[in-house]
């Protein structure tokens, strides 16, 4: 299996954000790549480079892999891709596809009362999008989120601990590094070692986020599609605003949920930042293709 690079420092994503949103505005066919990379302060060499050292593709590749018709042209493909991972028996504890994961939800009465007796490491670790921000167990991760310029870490953690309010917090960033290091570098996904999610939430939302885990790696879906798949077809709506509440963010991957159209609906840490997530997603196919 190729394998990508190891991080990217983080003032990359700085520069890849900047660059989404002018590749998210222009068309593929119209990019003006070499104008572009100057008004960073780069040449177009060095901006192709990023771009390949980050995920894998030219600029232009990816954004044609984030295009409105690409998405609509996975959606055509992806009708049986939820069907296909039950019929080869993925349970809620298998791997998902090639981001190793096993994942618990947490017991009711832990749910009621809102963490309650639960010790919990927070910590931010640089990631190919920006600072991740994460929440963890003994059990596992129960949160994981991002910072840039507009989110300070701070803001960042204080959206994943809402969500455990009567939990106790510690920070630790030397002890979540290794945690953010297992998620984002693919050389050290390992069904061995297999990156292990506590989730808390309702009933119907934890079966979405279960859902969630069986969208490959490439692939996108769309709500109405999760709903299906869930035994829920009408609950459309109700799906949307589970996927917005996941907890752990790209482990559980609500960013392949798409709307019908194919277009990029709204992404709870930002739709340039599910947009990156794609494409580097995109490029990992190719690579390991």
């Amino acid at each position: 299996m190729n394998q990508m690079q190891p991080l990217a420092p983080d003032d990359d994503y700085d520069i890849i954000r900047a660059a989404i949103r002018y590749l998210s505005e222009t068309g593929p066919d119209e990019i003006d790549l070499g104008n572009f990379a100057r008004g960073l302060g780069l040449t177009e060499r060095q901006l192709t480079d990023l771009f390949r050292r980050w995920c894998g593709l030219s600029p232009k590749s990816f954004a044609q892999a984030v295009a409105l018709d690409h998405a609509k042209s996975l959606l055509r493909e992806q009708a049986s891709v939820l069907d296909a991972t039950y019929e080869v028996g993925l349970s809620s504890t298998s791997r998902l596809h090639d981001l190793f994961v096993t994942h618990e939800a947490m017991p009711p009465g832990i749910f009621r009362a809102g963490g309650a007796g639960i010790d919990m490491v927070w910590g931010a670790a640089p990631s190919p999008f920006g600072m991740a921000v994460v929440t963890a167990t003994d059990y596992g991760i129960s949160g994981l989120g991002f910072a840039d310029a507009e989110t300070s870490i701070e803001a960042a953690f204080a959206d994943l601990a809402n969500r455990w309010p009567r939990a106790r917090f510690v920070r630790d960033d030397e002890k979540i590094a290794p945690l953010v290091a297992q998620i984002f570098e693919p050389g050290r996904w390992s069904a061995e070692q297999p990156v292990r999610v506590v989730l808390i939430g309702t009933d119907f939302e934890v079966q979405v986020w279960e859902t969630l885990l069986k969208i490959p790696v490439g692939r996108v879906t769309t709500y109405a599609s999760v709903a299906q798949q869930i035994g829920r077809p009408k609950a459309a709506r109700a799906v949307g605003a589970a996927v917005g509440k996941n907890p752990v963010s790209f482990v559980v991957p609500c960013h392949r949920v798409v709307g019908t159209s194919g277009a990029l609906t709204g992404y709870h840490w930002g739709v340039p930042r599910k947009r990156a997530i794609l494409g580097w997603e995109s490029g990992m196919a190719g690579l390991k293709g």
